[in-house]
C-alpha cells in the first residue's frame, strides 16, 4: 500500500512539472487556464494522498478524470 501511495505521489509530481513547462511555451488562454486547473487539482491530489490522516480509499486510487480540450 505505502509503495502504491508513493508511486502516486510521484506521478502527480510529475504531472505538476510537465504542465508547469508546459506553461513556458505559447498557449491560447483557454489552454493556459485549463492547465493551471490541472495542476491545481494534481496539487490537490497531492494532499489528499500526502495526508497521514487520510484512509487510502478507492477514490484516492483511482486515476484523476481526463478531459481533452
Amino acid at each position: 500500500m505505502v509503495d502504491e501511495r508513493l508511486a502516486r505521489l510521484r506521478t502527480h509530481r510529475n504531472n505538476i512539472l510537465r504542465y508547469r513547462k508546459l506553461l513556458n511555451t505559447k498557449l491560447l488562454e483557454h489552454e493556459r487556464l485549463y492547465i493551471l486547473k490541472r495542476i491545481s487539482e494534481e496539487q490537490t491530489a497531492i494532499e489528499e494522498l500526502a495526508s497521514p490522516s487520510v484512509p487510502l480509499t478507492a477514490k484516492a486510487l483511482s486515476p484523476p478524470e481526463r478531459r481533452i480540450v
